[in-house]
């Protein structure tokens, strides 16, 4: 089998009909249905940002019912979940707190479903059944890194098509936890600590001090090197060698697919072995589609991108 991995969508319902019809889907009611031989995997992120989504994730959500579709549990689709959970210490309280910034990054799927309406409760309740990585023998997909340990964790512990577990749950809110350090890494990438006096400013305009980085990088030496900020942060980034220890490592084997890194330019390959198809469709970016057939090297001429 064929498959299509979709990058992030952020309720742009626009730019994901325009996109499945140039990949050569036909619409069926609110469903689209694949060319022959393939199958539409989603990268998470879904929801959060754009004007459509719920219209975004009825559509994946039914392409997944038909077995037109798969998905992964992107980490707006996580916060979304903590955002509803109460925490059992104290019930008026929630696993991710209720934060002027949580609440603005969130915002406007709040409005669209309605605080605690019947919806919001049934999307959150889906977005539960999401895989954290899915291996498909010949591809592998995560939304942020594809690191084996922490895959090999959520494999043991969350069984296949079945909700995520209230025990995992809660646990994953705990920080420091392998949990926690587990669907931290999975859902958000791998970050590091910048070095003391250094900081950047992301693309909400918030200021940070941990940086997400480049993980797959080939040969990572300094915290430029491998920080993944805006062209016009580069150079608050310092130009010094990395901590011993520093995880990232080139990806070897079957080739992994991601989102959520906010790319800008021309769709291109990040290695190889690693294509990132997040290219900021919730601001003025294309959505960005990878047609893969089975290569286990990646080739840049398969990125399709519509928007």
């Amino acid at each position: 089998m064929g498959y299509d991995f979709i990058g992030d969508i952020h309720g742009q319902a626009g730019k994901l009909d325009a996109l499945l019809r140039k990949l050569g889907y036909a619409p069926q009611g609110v469903s689209w249905v694949p060319p022959q031989g393939r199958q539409a995997i989603f990268l998470g992120d879904l929801i959060d940002r754009g004007q459509d989504q719920v219209e975004v994730v009825n559509i994946v959500r039914s392409m997944i019912d038909a077995g037109h579709a798969r998905s992964v549990m992107g980490n707006h689709e996580f916060n979304a979940i903590g955002y509803m959970t109460p925490r059992l210490d104290d019930p008026s309280e929630f696993l991710r707190g209720h934060s002027a910034k949580n609440v603005s990054q969130h915002a406007e799927f709040l409005q669209q479903v309605g605080l605690g309406s019947s919806l919001h409760l049934e999307l959150v309740k889906w977005f539960k059944t999401l895989p954290p990585a899915l291996d498909l023998g010949g591809a592998r997909v995560v939304h942020a890194w594809w690191h084996q340990p922490y895959v090999d964790l959520v494999a043991e512990r969350l069984r296949p098509g079945m909700p995520m577990s209230e025990d995992f749950l809660r646990a994953a809110y705990v920080r420091g936890s392998p949990e926690y350090l587990a669907m931290e890494g999975l859902t958000k990438g791998l970050e590091i600590a910048l070095p003391d006096g250094h900081s950047f400013v992301d693309h909400g305009g918030i200021e940070r001090y941990d940086v997400r980085t480049k993980w797959w990088h080939e040969d990572a030496r300094s915290y430029r090197d491998v920080a993944i900020v805006g062209a016009n942060q580069r150079d608050r980034v310092p130009d010094c060698a990395l901590l011993d220890g520093y995880p990232g490592a080139p990806v070897t084997g079957a080739p992994v697919f991601i989102g959520h890194y906010w790319m800008e330019g021309t769709p291109h390959l990040q290695s190889a072995k690693v294509a990132c198809l997040d290219w900021s469709a919730a601001k003025a970016g294309p959505l960005v589609a990878y047609r893969w057939d089975g290569e286990q090297e990646l080739d840049s001429g398969r990125f399709v991108a519509a928007g």
